[in-house]
């Protein structure tokens, strides 16, 4: 039942990895209770499935004798599930616990006695003060996706009432407490069995939990558990992989998650660490597939700006290129010497790279003649932000510092350059990487449960988001 699934937050049981994670997770005592009351919908939705098998017997009432009866057509009419309350078990799971429950039942009942006379009528019926106690057990299946079993089940019946109409109602009255505890037998059989029906419904939810997001044609990101789930007797913690892979080639980076540690905060339901390890993976991968290398040419240099990508511009610093080279379109061709690098501090987000940046002058027969080579040490300022259930970003220039690696037009001065290259990264480079943080990557989420309330802080080494929760229609 749908309701239930937020409860899958907490299905998890120790894994034999030992690995640090990239992300964690930690649902707080509100989230608790937000689970708990979608918990509690979505169980009394269930119960009133309920399906009271038909009971007949036969009972001596004085001074008639044997009294044949039988109870048919039962159904529940009316379920309230008012006070309930979680529990977490530390290391082990939770505990639902439902109290001062009460339903109402309607059926049929006949009778026959003295051989011959039969009659027939309805029948309420009223139990008050129902408890249903469950220990729910958390493990995790192959895909490293949490799975939930009941452990346990307890249900007891308090106040119980029941009142017959039509025909010889005064007949079965004679015998009431007979028909109340066959009634309330029949009653709790039910119970638990559809009490773990409904946990167990919550695995086909589970297995929504996006342990492995696709991202785009190079890479994906993977949130499957890594260790066992910290539970307190307040809240839960989940230690997840979080980390970015080629699609289809899963290759670990050469460095590992650093150890981290959220907060002890409480004002919303849940939060989200990432490290700067996940940021550096994907680092890793997407240079690894080439994303991060580019070619610029001059259809990438908005048509208003007074530079353009042509041996004309550069020879105005660099003589010799207008000499050698009249008249002829440029393309600037960029490659990372080695991956950039994610920094995370205190209200800050930088991104260092180092690249080499090779000038060609296009030759009319289309072929590429070399110019000159470019050492280039960058560094942007990243913004995050939450979308939806993505995390999101944009960067703007820090820092640009270049040095003269070949030269193939003869000796010149790198300084003059600066403020080209400066206008290109603006115009051409940093408009088509915003555009794709613009669209954020996927943090951890199940199914329909969304993001709201989002507050987001950048913390040494990782990045906090504060959320509450929401489900979709």
């Amino acid at each position: 039942m749908f309701p239930w699934r937020w409860l899958a937050l907490l299905a998890l049981i120790p894994l034999s990895l030992s690995a640090n994670a990239g992300v964690k997770v930690k649902l707080t005592q509100k989230g608790l209770d937000f689970g708990r009351e979608l918990a509690v919908a979505s169980l009394q939705e269930k119960l009133m499935t309920i399906k009271v098998p038909d009971i007949s017997g036969t009972e001596r009432v004085d001074p008639i004798g044997k009294v044949h009866y039988s109870l048919t057509e039962m159904r529940i009419v009316k379920l309230g599930l008012p006070s309930s309350a979680i529990g977490l078990v530390p290391g082990t799971g939770f505990t639902l616990t439902i109290t001062n429950a009460f339903l109402s039942l309607h059926g049929k009942w006949r009778v026959k006695y003295l051989r011959f006379i039969k009659d027939s009528g309805s029948f309420d019926l009223a139990i008050k003060s129902l408890t249903i106690t469950t220990s729910i057990s958390l493990r995790s299946d192959e895909a490293g996706r949490p799975a939930v079993a009941v452990a346990s089940c307890a249900t007891t019946l308090g106040g119980v009432s029941i009142k017959f109409h039509g025909g010889a109602s005064w007949l079965y009255n004679l015998f009431t407490r007979f028909i109340e505890k066959g009634l309330c037998s029949s009653l709790q059989k039910e119970l638990c069995p559809l009490v773990a029906e409904s946990v167990s419904s919550m695995n086909q939810f589970l297995k929504t939990l996006n342990v492995l997001a696709p991202l785009d044609r190079y890479a994906e990101i993977a949130y499957p558990m890594v260790s066992s789930p910290e539970i307190s007797n307040s809240s839960i913690g989940l230690n997840l992989k979080g980390e970015f892979y080629n699609i289809g080639h899963h290759m670990e980076p050469p460095f590992s998650p650093a150890p981290f540690f959220l907060p002890n905060q409480e004002q919303s339901m849940l939060y989200i660490g990432l490290s700067a390890f996940t940021a550096n993976s994907a680092s890793f991968v997407y240079n690894k597939a080439g994303t991060l290398s580019l070619n610029i040419t001059d259809d990438m240099i908005p048509p208003s700006s007074p530079f353009r990508l042509t041996t004309r511009t550069f020879g105005a610093f660099i003589p010799q290129i207008a000499k050698l080279f009249p008249g002829l379109m440029m393309v600037l061709q960029v490659k990372t010497a080695k991956d950039p690098l994610f920094n995370i501090e205190a209200n800050n987000v930088t991104v260092d790279a180092i690249s080499s940046l090779t000038a060609y002058a296009i030759l009319a027969n289309t072929s590429l003649a070399p110019l000159f080579v470019l050492n280039v040490d960058s560094s942007v300022g990243a913004r995050v932000n939450v979308v939806g259930n993505k995390l999101a970003g944009a960067v703007n220039l820090n820092k640009l510092d270049m040095s003269l690696g070949k030269s193939y037009v003869g000796d010149f001065q790198v300084g003059p350059l600066h403020n080209i290259f400066q206008i290109v990264l603006k115009v051409a480079v940093l408009p088509r990487v915003n555009v794709r943080l613009k669209e954020g990557f996927p943090l951890p989420s199940l199914g329909k449960i969304n993001l709201t309330n989002t507050q987001l802080q950048v913390l040494k080494g990782y990045i906090l988001i504060g959320t509450d929760l929401q489900i979709s229609a």
